[in-house]
Formats: structure tokens, sequence, C-alpha cells
């Protein structure tokens, strides 16, 4: 046995394990680009090409990885990579000093949603490329003829053009005079772009916190319910449009309200989901005011565009259609509804338009309206070209739609695990992936859904039970000497310790940890105070769990930790995020429970820098 370095403090580890310290020692990179991973946005997911490294460093060709948490499959996908792997993942394994045996692996996925399920099984056995591009364009030009009137709109001169998208805009009471005033010409001004926090009246100039102006709404009958609906009062403000190769933008005009009043006649297609949506921790009083049904998430043009569609794909074969639906959702819940939103960026004469937040079902004051047959067309070279990386592979991938608590598989039949489980209460998968789910007509079983939810009665305590559950499950199908690579994200010590008691109540145990850097954060990861940027990684092995070491003083580590850091002469592994994702990974691969959450870790963080601050301008 040797002794390793271990984050800064030294413990026995197995020489097999040392043969792998370059994969768990310094931060990993895994990047959030390339045709896999952009082929569907899901939440919190690992890029392939880093997940492959793990299993090309874990596995020999022709061994099994099992995910239990597979989410849309990129486990799967790592394997599938490992046959004939990029020039770059080759070479990261050589600059790692990895001895990797490259060639065809096996996956077995287990997936509780049933939009992951979906997704992964599309992703790993995609049909072929040529043929998926062939229908989906004929698709595009069969709708466009039909329905391409729709997205129709007069340029500035008063030229044809089309739409790219449109901004609508919640419509206030001024709080002085009591006049009605869009939040875009209480709050928006362009050249340079700003949304102001404040609101200004058009009518009278009187200003106040925007919180102070009530946001107004209507009554109106929804021909989908048959019952009438009260919800927000919106208008569209302002159109983004193009004629020929120029884009252009104006006010919207009396056009397009006419253009608007003739979609309102159209009748909604029969394929378009009649459901109400089952809220649980992420409705919001506010924002989701009147939104009770999947079809209020969208304006009647795209929701009918998306229905018609939507059917047209349904006439292909089985395994076709899948594709073509896997291509429609890809594009659905983050570009298709009124989640799609506008941000004001630095330097930017006008606003910028992006995606849904993901993560969250957030509506925005300023609700966008894409062009989809566009947006579709751009997303449909991106899948083409990740399902042309994948089709023809020798790997085989079995996803199913099952829970990971009860797993149908041979005691000691997988030689590997890669996966990264739910992250508490950190994101609600089955409440997000319901916008889509109802298209499928399939939903997610969320009685072992392993989550912290006020909706569904589930404590930290349930939480930590259901994960030791599906962990045992690990143990149990993991070959005598087959390793865990777990990858997690919390904010929280709770969580952590959850985490930790489900993983050693089920018979394994840390035996080196690292951090994936995750190169752009995901929105949570971004926003929210005390977020960790970096998730741990912990490599798992089925042995007795060493002795817990004596309790240490958690700011003798930390400091220590700042010390290593700065002789790294890296700024990233001296950012308060970075260290305390290390003073997880610490505690953790030393037995120990993790005594802070993020938040009080920054506090005490941000408390050294100004004093240490303080200290050098006094000399």
């Amino acid at each position: 046995m040797q002794k390793q370095q271990v984050n800064g403090t030294k413990r026995k580890m197995p020489s097999k394990t040392r043969a792998l310290d370059a994969l768990y020692e310094k931060a990993l990179p895994a990047s959030r680009t390339g045709h896999l991973y952009n082929a569907f946005p899901y939440p919190t997911k690992i890029s392939p090409e880093a997940i492959a490294l793990f299993i090309a460093a874990h596995t020999k060709p022709g061994d099994t990885v099992f995910d239990g948490f597979a989410g849309s499959g990129t486990t799967g996908l790592a394997a599938l990579l490992c046959e004939d792997p990029p020039e770059e993942l080759r070479e990261e394994a050589r600059r790692l000093g990895l001895n990797v045996n490259w060639g065809a692996r096996n996956a077995v996925l287990y997936e509780l949603g049933a939009l992951g399920a979906f997704v992964g099984q599309t992703l790993t056995n995609p049909p072929v490329p040529k043929t998926f591009r062939k229908a989906a364009e004929e698709i595009l030009v069969a709708s466009e003829e039909a329905d391409g009137w729709m997205y129709r709109a007069t340029d500035p001169e008063g030229g044809d053009g089309a739409i790219r998208y449109m901004i609508w805009s919640d419509i206030l009471c001024c709080p002085a005079c009591g006049s009605e005033a869009t939040l875009w010409d209480a709050c928006v001004s362009l050249g340079p772009a700003h949304i102001a926090s404040r609101f200004t009246c058009p009518s009278c100039a009187h200003e106040a916190p925007l919180d102070a102006a009530k946001r107004l709404t209507e009554t109106v009958l929804d021909d989908v319910t048959n019952e009438d609906r009260e919800l927000r009062k919106r208008c569209p403000v302002r159109m983004y449009g193009v004629s020929g190769k120029k884009t252009w933008s104006r006010p919207a005009t009396a056009d397009d309200a006419e253009l608007l009043k003739r979609i309102a006649a159209e009748p909604i297609p029969a394929s378009v989901p009649r459901v109400a949506i089952p809220w649980g921790d992420l409705y919001r009083r506010g924002y989701h005011q009147g939104v009770t049904h999947l079809h209020h998430f969208y304006t009647r043009r795209n929701l009918i565009v998306f229905a018609r569609l939507w059917e047209r794909a349904g006439q292909y074969d089985s395994h076709l259609r899948d594709a073509l639906r896997f291509w429609l959702l890809s594009y659905n819940a983050s570009h298709a509804t009124i989640m799609t939103r506008v941000v004001a960026k630095s330097a930017q004469k006008d606003l910028v338009v992006t995606s849904a937040q993901p993560g969250v079902l957030y509506i925005s004051g300023l609700p966008v309206e894409k062009n989809l047959f566009a947006g579709l067309r751009r997303k449909l070279s991106t899948i083409t070209k990740a399902f042309a990386v994948i089709h023809g592979r020798k790997g085989r991938v079995e996803v199913q739609q099952k829970s990971s608590c009860h797993v149908d598989l041979p005691d000691r039949s997988i030689d590997y695990v890669f996966t990264d489980p739910p992250f508490g209460g950190n994101i609600p998968y089955a409440e997000i992936s319901f916008l889509n789910e109802a298209w499928l007509g399939h939903y997610t079983d969320r009685n072992d859904e392993i989550i912290v939810s006020n909706s569904q009665d589930k404590t930290v305590t349930d939480y930590q039970e259901l994960l030791k559950t599906a962990l045992s499950e690990v143990h149990r199908i993991l070959k005598r000497d087959g390793k865990a690579t777990l990858v997690f994200h919390s904010a929280s010590a709770n969580i952590w310790n959850a985490l930790q008691t489900a993983y050693t109540g089920a018979g394994l145990a840390v035996e080196c940890a690292g951090v994936l850097d995750k190169t752009q954060g995901s929105f949570k990861q971004v926003t929210t105070t005390g977020a960790v940027r970096g998730d741990p990684v912990l490599l798992l092995g089925k042995r007795p769990m060493e002795a817990e070491q004596s309790i240490e003083c958690v700011w003798t580590v930390a400091q220590q930790l700042r010390q290593e850091a700065t002789l790294t002469l890296d700024p990233t592994e001296q950012t308060a995020q970075r260290l305390y994702s290390r003073l997880i990974s610490h505690f953790l691969a030393n037995h120990q429970q993790v005594p802070l959450n993020a938040d009080a870790f920054y506090r005490w963080h941000n408390e050294q820098y100004l004093a240490e601050a303080a200290d050098g301008a006094r000399l």
C-alpha cells in the first residue's frame, strides 16, 4: 500500500487506484459543446466525451457499464464513443498518462423519467442520418407551404418579410395615474439595451419600484378547455424579421394585430394534449397565473404550428417517427414556448433573445415567440450530425424506463458504474419534463423519484433512503472488483451527508475524490446564491469502509486548501466555488461528514480575502 496526497491530506490508497490518480487529482474539463451534447437540452447532463474518459480508464473493450440515473443517455453515448474516439479524447488520455485500451463497450441504462428514456433510446440507437434528414426536410417543406403565412410580416419599408421572433409584454397599471402601460414602454430602452428594475409611467412620468405597478389580467374563453380563464394581459410590442438576407426590427403594428386575429380563427389541432399541469415545487403564483394546462405555455400560433408538425412526424414508421419527434421536442420546451425570453447584455445595442431558463419553468414579463420553422431548420443540422457520430457503432446500449431502486440484472454482472444521481431538491426532473412528456403521451412515475420535494412530501430522510436503495442495487450488480464513479452537486451540507449515509449504508466507500470542471454552469449554478461551480467526483469501491479519521477543524482544512490552490498558480483553483468543491471531496474522501453549506464557506472565504487585502494595504 502506498500513501497519496488527497486534497491536502494523506490516506492509504490501493495501487490499482493510484494508476488513475490523474482522473481524480486534477479538475477534469467537461465542456458543454459538440453535436452530441447540444442535440437535446436536458438538465445537469455531462458531456459524453468526459464520461468516455472515465469509462475507458476503468474498463476494457467488451465490458458493460451501468447508469441507474441515465438522464438523456450520455453514459450510453460515452460507452459508444470508446470504440473510435475523436482525436481530442485520445490526446486527453495521453496527457493524463492513462493506460487506455480503446474499443467498443456496452451499456445498460435505467432512467425513471419518460422523457429521459425516450431521448436516451433515440440518441444511442439513431436512424440512418440521411434518411432522417430527408424526412425532416419533407416535413418542413409541407408545413411551410400550409402554415408559412402565420410567420409573414412586412419590413419597415413595407416589403414582404418573415418573422424571426416577436417580443410580447405584460401590461401594467401605473400606481400614480392609473393608466395602462406595457412593461416594454415602462422599463426597456435600446441603444444601449437596458431593462430597468423601476417602473417609469409613459403617461405621467411617475417612477416607482416595478413591484408597485400591478400586472393587469383579463378573462378569456379557453377554446381547448371550454372554460373561462384569467391570465396576465399581454400584447406584442416588437417584431424582429428577415427579408431575403436582410434582418430588421420594428415596433409591432396594426398589420401584426390583424395577422393574430386571423390565427385566432384557426382551429386547435386534435393532436394538442388536453392535459392539466400537475404543478409541484416550480409553481409560482405570480408569473404562472392562469397557466393551468399544457397549451397555456404557447402562443396560439406556435401551438398550432407545433401540433401540425407533430402530426406530420407521426405519419412515418416507428423508428423514424421517434427520431423526428426527438427533433421536434429538442426545440419545444426551450424555444417554442413563452418561456423563451430576452436579456440585456453589456455593450449591446439591442436585447438578446435566448432560450428558456433550464431547470425552471419561468415565464418573464417579456416572453418571446420564435419562428418554429427557422429554429427547427437550424436544429436539424445539429441532430443529423449527432446521429452520424453514433450510427453504426458496434457497442450495445440497452435503455430501460425503470426505477434504479429495482434493477433487473444478475448479481455481479456489471464491470463499472458511472452515474450522477438527482441532487436533492435542486431540480424536479419530472415536473420540468412534463411539457415534453405530454406530447409523447408517456409520463414519469413520481413515486420512486429520488428527490427532496415539498409537493411530493419527500424529506431529506426519504431522499436518503431511496438513494440508499438504488446504491444497494449498484453494490449488488457490480463485480467483486468493480468500481462506481459518482458525480454529484449540491450547496447543502445536509444533502452531501445524506449522500454519504446512502452509499456507506449500501456497502460502498470512497477510494478517491476529484472535481469535474464544467466549463459553463447551468442556470442555477450561475445564479443561485451559494451555488457550486464544478461537481465533486467520487470513486466508490465494494470494500469495508475505512475507520473514520479524527474529526478535523473545517477552517484548518479550508485554509490549507487555499494555500495549496495558491501554489498551483491556477486562478480557477483559487475561486471560492472550486475550493468548496475541494473541501467536499476532502471530507468525503476521509469518511467524514461535510461540515458546512456553500454560502457559509463563501462568507469565510470573502472575509479571508478582505483581511489579506487590508494587511497588504498596511504594508
